[in-house]
């Protein structure tokens, strides 16, 4: 008789260590005595050395379920959690506030379920849009202004399924809202999305809903509609497009305030190790009179990029960059900037800002 083989063992977590260190330096031609390149986010110091992030990543699998954490420290992610909600405590319950969660870019547990669904639930990098938070998987140096106005992040809970054997995914999201650890009216945001990808082409269309505003604000409940679409094409072996087009209105108890924005991108491979990208986008924004501005202090900003982009070797690339910034009114900093006597902020003095920036982005 043969003998009878050995039960197979279920296989062990796996686990993966990553990480990234993201650090710039920036000349402001316009060269403001406050040395802050205005509206830009994540690369916003002129004329210093700046180590924009550091992060360190760790997945974890076992069976159907997986985790992802991505922990972060920089003036990249203080800057990605400005506007989070801050919440009181009590003698027993922390407050809750940018300070508390800044170091955390993700936190999720994923689950593989029957039929083929797929069960999300935690923080996450926000859907909307076709840039993400580490430069190494953007194009260009910086990003776009529909990137810096629209949400970073999200918390709550996603499901999706395969649309078929079409390429599509179909997906559900509910979360606390926009840039939302904790939520700042109690009142849960939903999301429809339809992602569609080949070996060549990835696309999606996107349809986020919810009260936005927070408890007590003059604008009332007032529900906030999104719309966006992003499509990424290789036409050539050596040459890609993309685009991004975003809508939204929100009536609201002074009227209907609302936004377009789009974004066109273009890559052109020069070398294995070198390639050029372009970016400009617009962004408009209506605001109902009496109403306080959801993005901008100024009624559209616009922008235009050209990047070189070298890398060496494997996991590093070396980015140059040059960025022309334009805004309807004064939204920008340049010469000697003066400071408001009562809050004691900035008072821009300029339309517009020409930067040249030199990035290094390192990954493993």
């Amino acid at each position: 008789m043969k003998p009878e083989p050995a039960p197979v063992k279920p296989a062990g977590p796996t686990i993966t260590i990553g990480g990234y260190v993201e650090e710039f330096y920036q000349l402001d031609f316009q060269n403001p005595s406050n040395r802050i390149t205005n509206l830009r986010g994540f690369d916003s110091r002129s004329r210093s050395f700046t180590l924009s992030n550091l992060a360190l990543d760790a997945k974890g699998e076992a069976g159907p379920v997986a985790t992802h954490v991505v922990l972060q420290v920089g003036h990249t992610p203080s800057s990605y959690y400005l506007v989070e909600p801050t919440s009181p405590g009590t003698g027993s319950v922390d407050a809750s506030g940018g300070e508390l969660w800044k170091y955390v870019q993700a936190a999720n547990i994923t689950v593989k379920a029957p039929r083929d669904f797929l069960i999300e639930a935690g923080l996450f990098p926000s859907p909307v849009g076709l840039e993400v938070l580490p430069v190494k998987d953007n194009w260009n140096w910086s990003r776009s202004n529909l990137f810096f106005g629209l949400p970073f992040y999200h918390t709550g809970v996603m499901v999706s399924h395969p649309l078929g054997g079409s390429g599509w995914t179909g997906k559900l999201h509910v979360y606390n809202g926009w840039n939302s650890v904790v939520d700042n009216n109690g009142s849960p945001s939903v999301a429809l999305s339809a992602a569609y990808s080949s070996p060549k082409t990835t696309a999606q269309v996107l349809y986020f809903g919810g009260i936005e505003r927070a408890d007590g604000a003059p604008e009332g409940k007032a529900w906030r509609n999104l719309f966006d679409a992003i499509i990424q094409t290789q036409v050539t072996a050596d040459v890609s497009i993309a685009g991004q087009a975003d809508a939204g209105v929100e009536p609201n108890n002074f009227g209907t305030s609302g936004w377009l924005a789009g974004a066109v991108y273009a890559k052109f491979q020069l070398d294995p190790k070198l390639y050029a990208a372009v970016r400009g986008d617009y962004f408009y924004e209506k605001v109902a009179t009496g109403a306080s501005s959801i993005f901008w202090p100024v009624k559209w900003v616009a922008e235009g990029t050209a990047t070189l982009s070298y890398q060496p070797v494997d996991n590093v690339s070396v980015r140059l960059e040059y960025r022309h910034d334009q805004a309807a009114d004064k939204a920008f900093f340049g010469s000697t900037v003066s400071t408001d006597p009562a809050t004691g902020s900035f008072i821009p003095n300029r339309d517009m800002q020409d930067t040249v920036t030199v990035g290094a982005t390192a990954w493993f």
